[in-house]
């Protein structure tokens, strides 16, 4: 591992991001955590631990201009769409409703790209539980494409969450550039798979990436811990994404204080392990300085 200090903030500027709930609940300890790594793009999910999709018109506008004041970019909204907590038995209006406000959101923030999950089962057949999934997420991706916005499937919850075949047929079957995919370092170790074989296969078709890291315990249960200190094997996906032409933002998801599967918010402490993390990233892409800091349509 590089020394912690071993690391250039400026080069990866343009390059890292964070999912700002994942450092504090409100905006402004979001904001100064992405400001003290020296970032300029930011991932929302929470606001005051209230999800996007449920925030007022006026509460999205004044987001938006604070974050302009702070000079950040919002590079990704991650939904509620299809997660853990939405099962497939859930009524596709409840998507549907909060993708129509994340559309919106994104015109007003001036982002391009919403996160989404496939949907855990509720008893369905295999059969009619990958049928309902690739009609859902294939009208939620029509929607989006008229509004000039790309859904990304996470690698998490739901159908075509740990499987190759199975994102690759979502993907196919929907048949939609506004469908593509949003690879986690971190996922595999909880879910147990190897995702960086998954990676690989994907490869393609990743948009986005989030940064975690996780061991697990004798126990059987999940440690989240500093990227590159567990077994999800980071600096080797990191440099698959790179070496294979990967062009998008990391964004840090390190889950040390914050764990919304289990219903765990930051806090005020969150901010110093969160920024740990942070350098952390910045220390495992030095190896790939010369690439890992230039980002699509930069020469």
């Amino acid at each position: 591992m590089p020394a912690e200090g071993n690391h250039s903030p400026g080069v990866f500027a343009d390059r890292c991001a964070g999912i700002g709930d994942e450092a504090a609940p409100d905006l402004e300890g979001q904001i100064a955590a992405i400001r003290e790594l020296g970032w300029r793009r930011i991932e929302l999910r929470t606001v005051e631990r209230t999800a996007l999709g449920d925030l007022a018109p006026r509460a999205v506008r004044a987001l938006a201009h604070r974050l302009r004041s702070a000079d950040l970019q919002v590079i990704c909204l991650a939904s509620r769409i299809g997660n853990w907590a939405r099962p497939v038995t859930t009524p596709f209006e409840t998507d549907l409703a909060e993708l129509e406000t994340l559309l919106d959101q994104c015109a007003v923030l001036d982002c391009r790209f919403v996160r989404v999950m496939s949907y855990p089962n509720d008893g369905l057949a295999e059969g009619e539980w990958a049928r309902e999934v690739i009609d859902r997420l294939g009208r939620l991706a029509r929607r989006a494409e008229t509004a000039g916005v790309t859904l990304l499937h996470e690698n998490c919850a739901g159908w075509a969450g740990e499987d190759a075949a199975r994102v690759l047929r979502l993907l196919r079957e929907t048949d939609s550039p506004a469908l593509r995919l949003l690879f986690d370092t971190g996922n595999g170790v909880p879910y147990g798979y190897d995702a960086g074989a998954l990676l690989r296969q994907i490869l393609p078709y990743v948009e986005h990436v989030h940064i975690k890291d996780a061991r697990t315990t004798p126990q059987g249960s999940t440690d989240y811990v500093l990227p590159g200190d567990g077994e999800a094997r980071v600096a080797d996906c990191l440099r698959t994404l790179l070496e294979g032409g990967y062009r998008g933002a990391f964004s840090l998801e390190p889950h040390l204080s914050a764990q919304p599967h289990a219903g765990v918010s930051a806090d005020a402490s969150a901010a110093r392990p969160f920024v740990a993390a942070g350098r952390r990233l910045e220390n495992l892409l030095a190896p790939h300085r010369d690439t890992a800091g230039r980002i699509a349509g930069t020469p």
